[in-house]
C-alpha cells in the first residue's frame, strides 16, 4: 500500500505571521531608505540614498532573493565568488558616480566623466578580485573586462545622456 502525503495548508495563524513579517520588513527597509535620505552631506546635495539602496540590493542577493545574475550560485556564494568583487564596489561606484555629476552643469560631458571613473573604479575592485580567484592579471583582465569593454562604453554613453537631459523633463 502506498502512503499518500498530504500537503496542509498553513492555518490563518501562521498565514498571518508569516505576512506580518513580510510586512515587516518592506517597512524596515523603506524606514532605512527614508532615514538615508535625511542624512545628508553639508553643502552637498547629497543624501545616502543610493548607498541605502545598493547595500539592501547586497542584502537581498545575500538573503538568496534572485537579484544577482541568475548564472551564478546566488546567495552569499555569489557575493564572495569571482563576481563578488564588482558586487561589493558597487556602493562606492554608485557614491562616486553621484558625486561627481552632482558637482556642477549637469551636462553630457560631466555625466560621461563621472561614469567613465565610476566605471574605473568597479573595473578596479571587480578585477583586484578576481586576481585572487586567478592569480594571473592577464586572465582577469580576460576573464572580467575585455568582454564588456563594448558594453560598457554603449552604458556610459546612455547614461550620460540620460542623465544630462532628465533635469530638463517636465512631467
Amino acid at each position: 500500500m502506498e502512503k499518500v502525503s498530504t500537503h496542509t495548508l498553513p492555518d490563518t495563524q501562521e498565514r498571518w505571521l508569516e505576512f506580518s513579517r513580510q510586512v515587516a520588513l518592506v517597512v524596515g527597509a523603506t524606514v532605512f531608505v527614508a532615514l538615508c535620505a535625511r542624512v545628508t552631506i553639508p553643502l552637498m546635495p547629497l543624501t545616502l540614498v543610493p548607498l541605502a539602496v545598493m547595500i539592501l540590493y547586497l542584502l537581498e542577493g545575500m538573503s538568496g532573493l534572485p537579484v544577482f545574475n541568475p548564472m551564478g550560485p546566488g546567495g552569499l556564494a555569489q557575493l564572495f565568488g569571482a563576481t563578488g568583487g564588482f558586487l561589493l564596489v558597487y556602493p562606492f561606484v554608485a557614491f562616486l558616480a553621484g558625486y561627481i555629476f552632482e558637482r556642477g552643469t549637469k551636462s553630457f560631458a560631466r555625466a560621461a566623466i563621472a561614469s567613465l571613473l565610476a566605471e574605473f573604479l568597479l573595473f578596479a575592485g571587480g578585477l583586484s578580485w578576481l586576481y585572487l580567484f586567478t592569480h594571473s592579471l592577464a586572465k582577469a583582465a580576460y576573464l572580467g573586462l575585455y568582454w564588456f569593454i563594448a558594453g560598457e562604453v554603449l552604458k556610459i554613453m546612455l547614461a550620460a545622456g540620460v542623465a544630462s537631459r532628465w533635469r530638463r523633463i517636465k512631467i
